[in-house]
């Protein structure tokens, strides 16, 4: 009987010059989700390898999931640096067509925030002490959204550093 053997326990570092991104990947992220992807792998550091096919011909690893990781190495000076250039690669072994549904995969896995358990976290964050620039910065979120989740608890103690305006008198 032959093993299986998750990818994850094969973690390479490989050059990222010898990485490409692939052709089919209908994922997009928004420039503020991209600049906290770079905030989070400069203060976390890379806590998932990319996975990749390896082209034997070319000698290069092609994305299978992780292009935005990779994104990050291309594009941050400071992560390359610290890096050495090298990112953590699992690979794969599958045609093509077998490697485009693991993208969708690994992209529709990923799921979405809840409002309320975001909403949770973000009064626990205050609680904490932690400012709403903190938050803003640290989370990913937008004034506005941080305010929506805000209101969204009901709880008086979130807003007690806000300053109101009298926008009626009696």
């Amino acid at each position: 009987m032959n093993k299986f053997v998750s990818p994850v326990y094969n973690v390479q570092a490989i050059p990222v010059e010898k990485i490409r991104a692939n052709n089919y990947n209908p994922n997009k992220v928004a420039p503020p989700e991209m600049k906290l992807l770079e905030i989070s792998i400069w203060e976390d550091g890379y806590t998932q390898p990319i996975v990749c096919y390896y082209d034997k011909e070319k000698d290069e690893y092609i994305v299978v999931d992780g292009f935005h990781r990779y994104t990050v190495m291309l594009t941050s000076d400071r992560i390359y640096e610290r890096e050495g250039g090298k990112m953590p690669v699992v690979v794969i072994d599958k045609e093509l067509g077998e490697r485009m549904a693991s993208t969708i995969r690994h992209n529709r896995a990923r799921g979405s925030h809840s409002v309320d358990l975001m909403s949770n976290i973000v009064s626990e964050l205050l609680e904490m002490g932690k400012s709403d620039a903190w938050i803003c910065r640290n989370i990913g979120m937008s004034a506005d959204e941080l305010l929506r989740l805000k209101q969204l608890t009901g709880l008086a103690s979130l807003f007690k550093d806000e300053e109101f305006s009298r926008s009626w008198e009696a």
